[in-house]
């Protein structure tokens, strides 16, 4: 009783008012019009930001109100009209978490799609400009046989620029796509972004945990990506000299964290997430809703940032204790 009362307590007391008269009119046999004032009802708390176990809690003291009250003389048909107002009220509930379900269907296929695009593309510029490439070497090396001495140093030039092309372009297609991702699963395609990170950040970066096997391909680029947007945010922003990457399963649940040394931020205050940081943060939130993760910040000024993301992992996934790597 007491935990209902202090949850109703935080409710507008003009709602609750509101509320009891139009359920009252209706359980005295108000019809469809007394009905429709409980979608009103419920579609303004829910604006409000009053929650289904707030707006549950004051319709109980409500039903307590009227089903002792001489309202009507049989008490049965009081809490069945009751349950029909109820329901009614929570149909803004409802369609508002259903509008909300099918926006994350729609994120997934978003990200899917775009992630085969990406992968293509990555694929593309690995396979397809290293054939090109190849065969401008081929090209160049029977030029240089038939050139006289003198020339020769500027074809070599010419075969040197295209060695650096060449290495840059297998860095942005493992960047757009690692095939180790592809490959060897999550926790390695996350060292391998570390590597990458540290080498050209100078940014001390250790990963460690559990090696899971194979999770969703959905769940693996979901993730690398969000770790991917983590790495980038800290290297930007958080003015960081190290970083931790840590990988758990536990209950079922992976545990992912990413924790800097960097100068922080105040976490419970938009104001005080940088304009890009907070950017990077609502597109890591989006993308592991999607996959049906969740992410929570620690920070504060000077004393560092932890992003701690938690995923449910389907079925039976055996993990495999690996040592610790870093860049």
């Amino acid at each position: 009783m007491s935990a209902t009362v202090k949850a109703s307590t935080r409710l507008p007391g003009s709602l609750k008012e509101r509320y009891r008269e139009a359920m009252l009119k209706y359980v005295m046999g108000g019809g469809e019009q007394s009905l429709g004032l409980a979608y009103e009802l419920g579609r303004e708390a829910m604006h409000k930001g009053v929650g289904l176990l707030e707006f549950t809690a004051i319709h109980q003291l409500v039903v307590r109100e009227l089903s002792t009250a001489r309202v009507t003389p049989q008490r049965v048909s009081i809490l069945c009209a009751a349950a029909d107002f109820l329901a009614e009220s929570l149909s803004p509930y409802e369609m508002a978490q259903r509008g909300f379900r099918d926006a994350i269907i729609a994120a997934r296929q978003l990200n899917e799609t775009l992630e085969k695009e990406i992968k293509r593309i990555a694929y593309s510029v690995h396979d397809e400009a290293s054939q090109l490439l190849a065969a401008v070497h081929i090209a160049l090396d029977e030029a240089l046989r038939d050139q006289p001495q003198h020339q020769k140093g500027k074809l070599k030039f010419i075969k040197q620029l295209l060695d650096e092309i060449e290495g840059q372009l297998r860095r942005y297609s493992h960047e757009l796509r690692p095939t180790v991702l592809d490959d060897l699963g999550l926790l390695p395609a996350i060292r391998f972004l570390a590597s990458n990170f540290s080498r050209k950040t100078e940014i001390s970066i250790l990963v460690q945990g559990d090696h899971p096997g194979r999770l969703p391909e959905a769940m693996e680029i979901g993730l690398y990506r969000v770790v991917q947007e983590a790495l980038a945010n800290a290297t930007k922003h958080a003015r960081a000299s190290r970083i931790l990457i840590d990988v758990r399963a536990k209950s079922g649940t992976l545990k992912v964290s990413i924790t800097d040394n960097g100068i922080g931020f105040d976490s419970k205050a938009h104001r005080g997430v940088p304009e890009g940081r907070g950017l990077g943060l609502i597109s890591m939130k989006e993308r592991l809703t999607a996959i049906g993760g969740t992410l929570s910040i620690s920070s504060a000024h000077m004393s560092g940032t932890k992003l701690s993301i938690s995923l449910p992992i389907p079925g039976e996934v055996t993990f495999v204790d690996s040592s610790a790597s870093g860049g």
